[in-house]
């Protein structure tokens, strides 16, 4: 699950499972694998991050060394 921001303000969290793509239209365009479409206050890149985090917890695949 991954905390985000509605463009309103209203923080909701969504499960990351669900996430087919997302994109920049400008706005933060994410589509579900349900078919819904949400759109969140968040960048592309930022969801991504919070995606990728989400999935090495799950997996507790350690981050990467910062070098």
């Amino acid at each position: 699950m991954i905390k985000l921001t509605h463009r309103g303000g209203e923080a909701f969290v969504l499960n990351a499972e669900l996430i087919q793509y997302v994109e920049a239209r400008p706005d933060t365009s994410i589509t579900l694998t349900t078919g819904e479409r949400l759109v969140v206050a968040e960048s592309m890149d930022e969801v991504l991050r919070r995606a990728v985090a989400y999935q090495q917890a799950k997996h507790m695949i350690p981050p990467p060394a910062h070098t």
